[in-house]
């Protein structure tokens, strides 16, 4: 967590004025991205040299203990660029292919969410649950990936199914995510995103008591998508998914 903070502290004092260049896949990247990564690679790899690292920006390490730490050292760059407070610095532990530490700090908000296996999920040191919300008309679908509708499976119902939601909110993948974890959403969508954006979604939501799966129905960091629901939810989502199949 200490290193989380950190890097968010670095990544405000870049911040004004900050220029960006796109990657291959035309997505931006500064030199606060590149900078906070090697602040938090540099203090796992001091605290636990025997561990793998992947970074978003090219950390890559080879471990030997079985554990393998995965940076997002900017999680919205473009909301980073703008001076929007949505951004987040994600850090996630996998542990034998499973994840078991998360750590979601959006700086600007001044909101550090955690959660390791078994343990709960908290925001600020609070303990966060789910809604117990299910029904459409009462609840919060969080979604910002128009550009990607088409990895949605229901991209041609999605616009008379959202319309039925109480509201539809999408401030960014960590700060939605987050939402529906700490019960002020119901539903976040992703369709398509990196194994760095998911880590550390997945461990605060399944330990805050919301439910993390995959299009196809897995449980994985690696599928390419992934749905954060409220519990009451999962039936339904699943199903919609299924019928899409």
């Amino acid at each position: 967590m200490a290193a989380a903070r950190r890097a968010g502290e670095l990544a405000l004092g870049w911040q004004a004025g900050i220029l960006a260049e796109n990657k291959a896949d035309q997505s931006p990247v500064t030199p606060a991205d590149r900078e906070c990564e090697r602040l938090i690679v540099a203090a796992l790899s001091a605290e636990f040299p025997e561990d793998g690292l992947l970074g978003e920006e090219g950390a890559s390490k080879e471990g030997t203990s079985g554990r393998r730490w995965i940076v997002d050292p900017i999680d919205g760059t473009r909301d980073y660029l703008r001076g929007n407070p949505l951004w987040a610095n994600l850090l996630a532990l996998e542990d034998h292919g499973e994840v078991v530490l998360g750590v979601v700090h959006l700086p600007k908000l001044g909101l550090i969410y955690s959660a390791q296996k078994g343990g709960g999920a908290f925001c600020n040191g609070s303990a966060i649950q789910p809604s117990e919300k299910s029904e459409i008309g009462d609840s919060v679908l969080c979604f910002s990936s128009f550009s990607k509708m088409d990895k949605l499976p229901f991209r041609d119902e999605f616009l008379d199914w959202s319309a039925q939601f109480w509201a539809v909110r999408g401030l960014g993948g960590a700060a939605d995510a987050m939402m529906v974890c700490s019960g002020q959403a119901e539903v976040w969508m992703e369709p398509n995103a990196a194994i760095w954006d998911f880590a550390a979604l997945k461990i605060v939501a399944e330990e805050s008591g919301a439910r993390y799966f995959n299009f196809d129905g897995g449980s994985s960091i690696y599928a390419g998508n992934c749905v954060i629901c409220a519990p009451g939810w999962e039936p339904q989502m699943l199903a919609r998914f299924r019928a899409e199949s």
